[in-house]
């Protein structure tokens, strides 16, 4: 987060214009410019800028006001996440419901055509652009079917979920053909492990074994994966947001990118930086529970080093 902070700080300082110009418009002379950059503090040195938002962080998790219209960072961004957080856990859902039943299909069928179309399907997936995706849901699905808005948010009964369902499948259909591939091929593995073969010779049924212990096991890696991908995740949904025309976060950091209102973009930022963080842990917990395995890691290491050399070597 840090990094993040850091990252965004500096870079947004590198991109062209003047905040102060940009607030006074055209007819602005070069008088009341440096009168509101003194006001902003947009005259300190970029140090001392820097010091000044990491100390506001540290002492009162607080990102600024906005440059523009002077209102507090934080409460605009929470203002504008519930909307997001919908799209994102709504495409995670989505894209577990499309990946899970193709690869289950595509490994208990190897090498049939089911498998071959589900390998290159995902491949096709991945090539295409997600605000293209957005633009062919609403042709086809908003705009000719007439199933679902093509823009905002619906505030009748089940409207919120109806109008957030083309972003979500849009976020999903990116997000699923590597999802597709990592869950089909350890599916294939664990399918050809010794204790598969242990539970078919007990005459377990087929579907308890794959749903219950195949599954399960092939599942982890694919966990992990979603985790590692959910930068891409909260960054798919800024931008199917502005071409579904939602006002969340997505339209937030463009409106502020455009006017270079640096406290609103950092904020942003840092946020979804804490997202990604509690994202991953929180996979890395649901990784502990399904795997006992990797809660014994610990106490195992610890077994080893006080065992010494030959312990390890038995």
């Amino acid at each position: 987060m840090f990094g993040v902070v850091v990252a965004v700080f500096f870079l947004l300082r590198m991109v062209p214009g003047d905040p102060a110009a940009m607030i006074l418009g055209e007819r602005a002379t070069p008088e009341s410019i440096a009168a509101l950059r003194a006001e902003l503090g947009l005259d300190l040195p970029l140090w001392q800028q820097f010091t000044d938002f990491v100390g506001g962080l540290l002492t009162r998790f607080d990102t600024g006001n906005s440059l523009v219209t002077g209102a507090s960072t934080r409460e605009l961004i929470l203002a504008k996440a519930p909307v997001s957080l919908g799209i994102v856990l709504f495409a995670v859902l989505l894209a577990v419901i499309i990946a899970v039943p193709l690869a289950v299909a595509a490994a208990l069928r190897q090498d049939s055509w089911i498998d071959h179309a589900v390998r290159i399907l995902p491949a096709v997936g991945m090539g295409m652009p997600l605000f293209w995706v957005g633009l062919l849901l609403i042709i086809v699905f908003g705009v000719q079917l007439r199933w679902f808005p093509v823009g905002g948010v619906g505030t009748g009964p089940g409207e919120p979920l109806k109008s957030l369902f083309l972003p979500a499948l849009a976020v999903a259909l990116g997000m699923a053909p590597p999802l597709i591939r990592s869950l089909r091929a350890q599916l294939i593995d664990v399918l050809a492990a010794d204790f598969v073969t242990t539970l078919r010779a007990a005459r377990i049924p087929e579907r308890r074994i794959l749903f219950r212990h195949v599954l399960r096991s092939a599942a982890l890696p694919t966990l992990t994966l979603l985790s590692v991908n959910t930068a891409y995740l909260i960054g798919g949904t800024l931008v199917v947001e502005k071409v579904f025309g939602i006002n969340g976060l997505g339209t937030l950091l463009f409106q502020s990118i455009g006017s270079r209102d640096f406290p609103v973009v950092q904020g942003i930022a840092l946020y979804c930086a804490v997202l990604v963080v509690l994202v991953t842990t929180l996979a890395g917990v649901l990784s502990a529970v399904l795997d006992p395995r990797l809660r014994s890691v610990p106490e195992t290491s610890a077994l080893v080093a006080a065992d010494g050399p030959s312990g390890a070597a038995r």
